[in-house]
């Protein structure tokens, strides 16, 4: 517990501060118990900590949300640490997760102070994460569904950038316009000009400050733009 401690305290300012920190209730206290809360405290950039914190209570929110946590999200979940932060640092981030899976978490509360510490980018890649969780059984149960929707809405998301994300998963008809952003009626200008404006809104860079590990992760959502793209190019046959 203490190497966890100190890797959350390393990058975290302000997760402990308000609902996430009585969400995280034991951990808090361990990982405080050699740290100056002065040296902590107030709002400072967004940083891998504060992401992956956040990333955690969500999770465990959206897996209990309809009632039973499948091998499946954990397996996802899994796959996604590994990919993005390593073996160490999934090891960890599992345990908590599993400790946060026994308890209630107040979603309003927690993504209310989300929305005050973390930048939007950060937030768009949270909630990309959660429709992946979602659908890690191969289908988006209506109660976790709703639950991203309180999500999103709570952390400040415009409705317009959740239902771009949401296309990005559920593909219902136009959902290559719905991740532009666009409506079918758009001319083939308006589609180049929105393309560009999405493709630099979901750029990898965008949450570069986060690290390398982040930045690798948000290249999905930005793949998924530039389908979207080549889809409406293809069925409208322009260059």
């Amino acid at each position: 517990m203490a190497k966890f401690g100190k890797w959350i305290v390393g990058g975290l300012g302000w997760a402990f501060l308000g609902p996430i920190g009585g969400v995280l209730g034991y951990f808090v206290g361990s990982a405080f118990d050699s740290v100056d809360l002065k040296a902590t405290s107030g709002k400072q950039g967004t940083t891998q900590g504060d992401f992956l914190m956040s990333l955690l209570v969500l999770v465990a929110a959206v897996m209990k949300a309809d009632g039973k946590v499948l091998k499946s999200e954990l397996d996802y979940v899994k796959a996604y640490l590994l990919k993005n932060f390593g073996a160490d640092k999934t090891g960890e981030a599992l345990s908590l997760l599993r400790d946060l899976l026994n308890k209630d978490i107040p979603v309003e509360q927690v993504c209310v102070q989300i929305r005050q510490q973390l930048d939007y980018s950060s937030r768009l890649q949270l909630l990309h994460f959660l429709f992946g969780i979602a659908q890690a059984d191969g289908t988006i149960d209506a109660k976790e569904l709703s639950m991203i929707e309180s999500i999103y809405y709570h952390m400040g998301v415009r409705s317009a950038d959740y239902n771009s994300i949401k296309s990005m998963f559920i593909q219902e008809t136009g959902w290559a316009y719905q991740v532009l952003e666009i409506e079918k009626t758009a001319s083939d200008d308006e589609i180049k000009k929105a393309y560009r404006k999405m493709a630099v809104k979901y750029h990898p860079d965008k949450v570069s400050y986060l690290g390398e590990d982040v930045q690798k992760a948000a290249k999905e959502k930005f793949q998924k733009v530039s389908e979207a793209y080549e889809k409406i190019k293809k069925e409208r046959a322009f260059a």
